[in-house]
């Protein structure tokens, strides 16, 4: 399967996992996967604003490449310098601020909330981080590479998904994020 972005790059989901070593979680998230059910249907930007309600700036994922509907999902975010966070963050030394490759996480476990079958409707928001580690710094004219696959789903209501981020398939960051339904 191939994956076209818009820098013009093509990687291959071959390049993408060997670009680790066989021990790392890539390996490991990329076999767990049915090959079979994996979803070779890629989500728009405006596809993900359908089931997102987040918008600029702070809408994190610019498209899903690979989804297991309801279970898993892989996404792109192409980190640029014109982003309002680098200004401030650090000037001369522009490094992405940990909690927003968090929420990119976040976001991306969302998408995979948000496609769960007979979940009420209502906006599932942030409720909590566990684990959360932070390897290597995330700079401008990176793409962050995000993976998230569901735990757990409890009375409808809250859910459980381990998120993992890569660049130049590196882990940079990863957690364990919990969301909640929002009463109306």
């Amino acid at each position: 399967m191939f994956y076209a972005f818009p820098t013009g790059m093509i990687f291959t989901r071959e390049t993408i996992t060997s670009a680790t070593d066989s021990s790392t979680p890539v390996e490991t998230f990329n076999a767990s996967l049915d090959a079979a059910s994996v979803s070779s249907e890629i989500l728009t930007i405006e596809t993900i604003q359908e089931l997102l309600p987040h918008r600029y700036p702070f809408a994190l994922v610019d498209r899903i490449i690979e989804q297991v509907p309801g279970k898993s999902a892989v996404g792109i975010k192409n980190v640029t310098i014109n982003e309002p966070h680098f200004q401030g963050h650090f000037p001369g030394r522009p490094i992405m601020p940990g909690v927003l490759i968090i929420e990119a996480m976040a976001q991306v476990g969302g998408l995979i909330v948000k496609q769960i079958p007979d979940l009420p409707e209502g906006l599932f928001v942030f409720a909590g981080i566990d684990k959360a580690r932070f390897r290597r710094p995330v700079v401008p004219g990176d793409q962050l590479v995000l993976k998230a696959e569901l735990l757990s789903i409890k009375r409808k209501r809250f859910g459980k998904v381990n998120g993992e981020a890569y660049v130049d398939g590196k882990l940079v960051a990863s957690g364990e994020l919990m969301f909640s339904l929002m009463d109306q």
